[in-house]
């Protein structure tokens, strides 16, 4: 999966990152391996978080989609 974020050059120095996709979803990193690293991780938390929110009921199905 591809997930566009956008990295700005942070006033203090660094980086700080956002996921237009993902409401929410920023991070921050003092090098750009870094923020990359970090971006990383907070894309996969957030997807973790929302999959794992709603309550399934018995008559739902649950599909997985590749894209």
């Amino acid at each position: 999966m591809k997930i566009k974020a956008i990295i700005h050059p942070a006033e203090e120095g660094g980086y700080w990152a956002e996921v237009p996709a993902l409401p929410g979803c920023i991070t921050e990193g003092d090098t750009m391996e870094e923020v990359m690293a970090n971006l990383k991780d907070a894309i996969e938390g957030w997807l973790d978080v929302a999959n794992n929110h709603h309550a399934i009921e018995s008559t739902d199905q649950v599909v997985e989609i590749a894209v």
